[in-house]
């Protein structure tokens, strides 16, 4: 599945739905796991607000805005498990 794909499948804003199943997005688990367990703070069933990206408790946002949610799930779906990502004040900083 493509980034487009996946984007459309899973985290169309603001309707986040995590994947679910033995199907890998990402490069490796290690890199899956972080990937489902963002979009499932996100899930509408779940997110406090996910159209503000609130997860819980009124101000605690997964992401700085819905542009850093699509780069830290960019990052997290091309990343091998060598190398780490980094996320800063909710947006992605460096690999």
């Amino acid at each position: 599945m493509n980034f487009s794909d996946f984007i459309k499948t899973y985290a169309n804003h603001p309707h986040y739905k995590a994947p679910t199943g033995t199907t890998l997005h990402a490069k490796s688990w290690q890199t899956e796991a972080p990937l489902r367990m963002l979009l499932n703070n996100l899930d509408t069933e779940v997110a406090e607000n996910p159209e503000e990206l609130v997860v819980y408790g009124g101000t605690g946002q997964a992401a700085r805005n819905k542009e850093a949610v699509l780069a830290i799930i960019r990052n997290l779906l091309e990343l091998d498990e060598d190398h780490s990502l980094l996320v800063q004040s909710g947006k992605p900083v460096g690999i």
